[in-house]
């Protein structure tokens, strides 16, 4: 398998045993020790059990969060994935009570793969239609 090909299946992986399922004792086994992770909640976190927490973030906010690999994009030890995001909003985010609602948006990943493992991750959500679906309005300027 080429290092490309390597690449994707982790991400696919990341996402499809370690995030849908909520898999926490297999960060470690995704993520490198020092991970630099920004997610589109406006989080960043460093190290893998700080990354942990962050999982544990959205799954008090989505319980039910399910991330969808649209497509991915790969070179050298760059992966990108376009994804779709949903769940259901049973715990506070963005200081917005739980709702009920149902969510859906998408988003872009960016990764740095290092040694097999996540070494970096930047997460860009559609976070003005989150806000939307969570019933928050926001005025154009």
């Amino acid at each position: 398998m080429t290092t490309v090909e390597s690449n994707r299946n982790l991400i696919e992986r990341y996402y499809y045993e370690l995030w849908n399922p909520w898999r926490f004792d297999l960060a470690g086994k995704f993520v490198a020790v020092d991970v630099k992770f920004h997610g589109s909640v406006g989080v960043t976190v460093e190290g893998v059990d700080a990354f942990r927490d962050y999982m544990r973030l959205i799954q008090a906010a989505f319980p039910d969060f399910h991330n969808q690999v649209e497509e991915m994009v790969t070179e050298g030890d760059r992966v990108a994935a376009r994804l779709t995001y949903r769940g259901t909003h049973r715990g506070a985010i963005f200081g917005v009570q739980p709702t009920g609602n149902a969510i859906e948006y998408e988003g872009l990943a960016l990764f740095r793969i290092r040694d097999g493992l996540v070494a970096e991750g930047y997460v860009l959500g559609n976070v003005i239609r989150l806000l939307g679906e969570l019933g928050v309005r926001i005025a154009a300027t």
